[in-house]
């Protein structure tokens, strides 16, 4: 699938400022300002100042929560984005209901109650988010992620991505019957989307801690629509050689 730049200069600009660049430098400022994100519900509110809010914002963590302070900005992370702030990267600190910072083992054992795919999912949205994808919520599209090559400003997202559990059932009870394939497939045409599905095996690993997600692996398959019309020797021969070829 060709990328889809939103502007001429699109692909330029993300060449000059690339994303792994932007992460590490969100990534030192949340270290140096000792950021704290507050647990509420399923997200985490984090107080970012202009600086900070501008780094979120180039990264796309979270999203700004309206408020009425002039000196901070508010930002609200979905678990899988907050505890990839406090876990992989080590640059966010979570408080609990009480104020406190919750450990790692108390922050996964939190969300695993709130969230029950919550280690399949994360270990998706980290192994996507590690290679220096934006990923953002999927639900406008039928799907649990969609993922980006750069800021969604400058261009489209490339797909839409779906998580499986392998030997335990699937995470999101997706994909099981022909017709939820059909549907999916289709709708991910009409939104010029591909198709993306990470199956996450845990290798016989429990959930007990996040250690766990060191074990286990992602298995990354694309799907799309067999069109019959693209197989046909007067047509396609010399296309599908060099497709092949590159």
């Amino acid at each position: 699938m060709a990328r889809k730049w939103k502007a001429k200069d699109a692909e330029a600009k993300a060449l000059a400022d690339p994303m792994s660049k932007i992460v590490l430098q969100l990534q030192s400022s949340l270290i140096q300002s000792d950021a704290r994100g507050i647990l509420c519900g399923c997200s985490v509110l984090l107080a970012a100042e202009d600086e900070q809010a501008h780094l979120l914002g180039r990264a796309y963590f979270g999203d700004r929560v309206i408020n009425a302070e002039k000196d901070k900005q508010w930002f609200q992370l979905d678990m899988e984005e907050a505890f990839f702030l406090c876990y992989s990267l080590k640059c966010l600190k979570i408080l609990g209901e009480d104020k406190r910072p919750k450990d790692v083992q108390e922050l996964w054992q939190y969300m695993k109650s709130k969230k029950a795919a919550f280690p399949d999912f994360y270990k998706a949205y980290s192994h996507l988010r590690l290679k220096n994808w934006v990923v953002r919520p999927g639900f406008k599209y039928g799907a649990d992620f969609v993922a980006y090559r750069h800021h969604p400003n400058l261009v489209h997202s490339d797909y839409a991505v779906l998580v499986s559990s392998e030997g335990d059932g699937e995470a999101n009870g997706r994909l099981r019957v022909w017709s939820d394939i059909h549907g999916t497939l289709r709708l991910c045409l009409g939104v010029v989307k591909t198709l993306l599905v990470l199956s996450i095996s845990k290798n016989g690993h429990d959930v007990a801690s996040p250690s766990c997600l060191e074990n286990y692996t992602v298995d990354e398959r694309t799907v799309s629509r067999w069109v019959p019309e693209q197989g046909r020797e007067d047509d396609t021969s010399v296309d599908v050689e060099s497709q092949v070829s590159q």
